[in-house]
């Protein structure tokens, strides 16, 4: 599959590229609930205990055929290792444009290069087993690409498309599988911006 741009909902994709591109020690920046920077924090900071409230990113991909690109997260993340998620999530740093952050982070993460359209942001809070919490205020952006990503084995220890009427059905019949964000952001995306994610 890698290198070619047809799609299907059982691609996987052997990874491209091995490169440490994020430390628990990087600074994230936290916000109040308007979204308003009130200082900074180191990630491990941000997500153990109750976290505290900081600014988070999530990106999804889409194909010109109607697929959404997932990734399964890293066996070796803190919070929801194994899990399947959107196509891209994380965090600017300290002193970096949100907007910035996701073509970094879809180049880190994904090998891919992409521009991206905010849709809309939401603050959630979830808690992992009794490791930490997720408590973000998180923008949603949308990307087009046919392009195969490389995935970042430090990241991400798989990727597949599958068929944007499809996941949701999917994602109902096992639920446990994906991360909260996700779960909650694919329902308002339906609902909300359904002709973002139409096929032309």
């Amino acid at each position: 599959m890698t290198g070619t741009t047809s799609h299907d909902t059982t691609a996987t994709f052997v990874s491209g590229v091995n490169r440490q591109v994020s430390s628990p020690d990087e600074r994230l920046i936290l916000v109040d609930e308007t979204d308003r920077a009130i200082g900074e924090a180191s990630k491990i900071d941000c997500h153990l205990g109750e976290g505290k409230l900081h600014r988070a990113l999530s990106l999804h991909v889409v194909t010109s055929d109607g697929q959404v690109l997932l990734q399964r997260r890293s066996a070796q993340k803190m919070l929801w290792p194994g899990f399947w998620s959107n196509s891209c999530c994380s965090h600017p740093r300290a002193g970096e444009d949100i907007a910035d952050a996701v073509r970094r982070r879809a180049r880190e993460e994904l090998g891919l290069d992409v521009e991206a359209e905010y849709l809309y942001k939401f603050q959630y809070r979830a808690a992992y087993l009794d490791v930490g919490h997720e408590n973000e205020l998180c923008s949603v952006f949308v990307a087009y690409s046919d392009v195969a990503p490389q995935p970042n084995s430090n990241e991400i220890d798989d990727c597949r498309y599958v068929a944007i009427d499809a996941l949701e059905p999917l994602i109902a019949a096992d639920p446990e599988q994906y991360t909260p964000w996700f779960r909650q952001e694919w329902l308002t995306l339906m609902r909300d911006f359904g002709n973002r994610f139409a096929q032309d």
